[in-house]
């Protein structure tokens, strides 16, 4: 893996771990095994590396996504497989976890990345829950858009709780309740 690679995945994971605020360059060079100029060499500085490493996790977060959303099965069953999908419950989401972040949202650039992909995964969501609708599957009274942040406020959410209690059994009971609610909203 080349030093840029390197210090790009040591930030991802840093930023996961310790967000924005308590990641250091120093933290990010020894995690890297790099020396102290490289980051400079390869990046303009932290704020630069960051959104490298933001915009890698976003497009990995993305594809993860994709692959259980545009899988087979009915709209009801993609959109269970997404909230079902194995996750770090207990470590939270890697993009999420940068809203807390107050230097992520209050830089525009380094936000956007978080925020696209938030409103791609509901957008996409919400598709899925029109074509439902289309095949009678899902009432026509339901709203796609609410229906996806539903969806999305509940994953992030239940990161929240079950890293609040140390268990991932709340994530789990808020997965089971919002399939419980959307299966009984079927035509």
């Amino acid at each position: 893996m080349s030093t840029s690679e390197r210090l790009i995945e040591s930030t991802r994971e840093l930023l996961w771990e310790r967000g924005y605020v308590g990641m250091s360059p120093k933290a990010i060079l020894e995690r890297a095994g790099a020396g102290q100029g490289s980051m400079y060499h390869h990046f303009k500085g932290k704020p630069d590396l960051a959104l490298a490493a933001i915009r890698r996790t976003a497009e990995e977060m993305r594809a993860a996504a994709e692959g259980v959303l545009d899988g087979p099965g009915t709209p009801y069953e993609r959109v269970e497989a997404y909230l079902r999908r194995e996750r770090d419950v207990l470590r939270g989401c890697p993009i999420g976890r940068l809203t807390m972040d107050p230097d992520v949202i209050a830089s525009d650039e380094l936000r956007a990345p978080v925020e696209e992909t938030l409103d791609w995964i509901r957008g996409r969501i919400a598709g899925i829950v029109e074509e439902g609708q289309e095949q009678g599957q899902f009432s026509a009274s339901l709203d796609g858009a609410e229906i996806a942040a539903a969806v999305v406020a509940t994953v992030q959410g239940g990161y929240v709780l079950a890293r609040a209690s140390g268990s991932p059994a709340a994530f789990d009971a808020g997965v089971r309740g919002l399939l419980s609610l959307l299966a009984s909203r079927s035509a």
